[in-house]
């Protein structure tokens, strides 16, 4: 791997061979050991119903990591209502929590209704009913699976969240760059943006309606944002040079980003209401992939300014730099936790190029994942998973780990070569 590999131009040309289908899916690599047994009855729904809800909920609820569900044919009864759950017999199941609901028809659409049993306690936790269309079942699902897993955790959901990504399509040098937008399961993808050249850095505005990316369509890269949903786009910076890795602060009113206008690439923070450029750094060093710490006072990024890619705390208050990372010879794309106590980042161990998280307050830094060829990692707006780009048969992949590298699923595509993703912030 080159030293910050996202300066390299040519980082997204990998060989390909296309499909039409778009959606990814979900393998699960490895359950957590602390997993807790949960079932989700089928749910008693029309026959023309287009989604299997109660599987979507068990596939969210599986894939967090925290619930390990029981298989449907183990399940000796099915009961569809909160008060046809006899306790008893799911107790010697061990299962600990139960999801029994139901669709019905109604004039406008569908209504999805879900109780949440706490087997144990032998009590009802909850009761949520959703009214939607019969072509939106599955976000009626996600809503449901949000309100379980923080009924439970005292977490906030993040199913209903969605992903950016990158695809490409093709061979040697007839590639297609497509931008994708989809569902946080890899299903409901979207194609928003497509190129003959490549397409870098996705990421979020605040408010979940825009993207910043980075395109190759002039011949040289640009910083673009665009509206989701309109296609609508602007093009930010065409400087000389590089235009790379931006990044939203937590107000969507400034971007931060690396430029390399003036000479080596720096870090710029843009004010997007009148598109003034603020220098960050001043280094004779690579200094770039900047990211916005959770209350917007401080920025991470990456610099080989002690020999070697390490991860940098800018104050934006105090301007003081300070290096966080200590472990290794190589650590990039560092990126805040919500709450702000640790980073999740690159790091290069014996075995590969790995995700890994450090606590800031002891500086402990713990491996997540065992892929060896990891790469732009981004964090669920709740904190519980990291997505990120790997390899695996020759191509690249979508995979997540959890927070505490305990559990992990693989989002595949047929679609070949993926890579970039960028977990959305909540969908208020």
């Amino acid at each position: 791997m080159p030293m910050i590999r996202r300066i390299g131009i040519l980082l997204a040309l990998c060989l390909l061979s296309s499909t039409a289908n778009a959606n990814l899916t979900i393998e699960i690599t490895r359950g957590s050991d602390r997993a807790l047994p949960i079932g989700v009855v089928p749910f008693e729904q029309a026959s023309n119903a287009s989604e299997d809800v109660a599987q979507i909920i068990q596939d969210d609820l599986e894939r967090s990591g925290y619930f390990e569900p029981l298989e449907r044919d183990a399940m000796f009864e099915q009961p569809t209502r909160a008060d046809d759950v006899a306790f008893g017999p799911w107790r010697s199941l061990d299962v600990r929590y139960l999801v029994v609901g139901n669709v019905d028809e109604t004039a406008d659409g569908v209504e999805v209704t879900a109780a949440l049993m706490d087997i144990s306690g032998q009590r009802r936790m909850l009761t949520e009913r959703v009214t939607t269309q019969k072509d939106d079942l599955r976000s009626a699902a996600h809503y449901l699976s949000d309100q379980i897993f923080e009924a439970i955790t005292d977490i906030r959901g993040a199913f209903s969240t969605r992903i950016a990504y990158v695809t490409a399509n093709g061979v040697g040098d007839d590639i297609q760059f497509a931008l994708h937008v989809a569902d946080s399961d890899g299903r409901n993808s979207q194609e928003i943006l497509s190129s003959d050249q490549p397409i870098l850095s996705p990421a979020w505005s605040p408010d979940g309606e825009k993207l910043a990316y980075v395109s190759f369509e002039s011949g040289r890269p640009a910083i673009y944002v665009q509206q989701v949903t309109s296609g609508q786009r602007v093009e930010l910076t065409s400087f000389e040079g590089i235009n790379s890795a931006p990044s939203w602060s937590p107000d969507g009113r400034r971007l931060a980003m690396s430029l390399s206008k003036d000479g080596q690439p720096e870090i710029y923070i843009m004010n997007l209401a009148d598109r003034s450029l603020t220098r960050i750094t001043n280094n004779s060093s690579i200094d770039t992939e900047p990211s916005w710490a959770p209350d917007g006072r401080s920025l991470l990024f990456t610099s080989d300014r002690s020999g070697g890619p390490q991860i940098y705390r800018h104050s934006l208050t105090g301007q003081e730099t300070q290096r966080l990372t200590f472990t290794g010879n190589y650590n990039a794309r560092g990126r805040f936790s919500p709450d702000g106590d640790a980073i999740f980042l690159i790091h290069r161990t014996d075995s590969g190029y790995q995700v890994a998280r450090q606590d800031l307050s002891s500086d402990r830094l713990v491996v997540l994942s065992d892929s060896s060829q990891d790469e732009s990692p981004s964090v669920a707006p709740n904190g519980t998973m990291v997505i990120f780009a790997t390899q695996r048969g020759g191509s690249g992949v979508l995979s997540a780990v959890s927070a505490d590298g305990r559990s992990s699923f693989r989002l595949p595509s047929p679609q070949g070569d993926v890579r970039e993703p960028a977990w959305s912030p909540f969908m208020d």
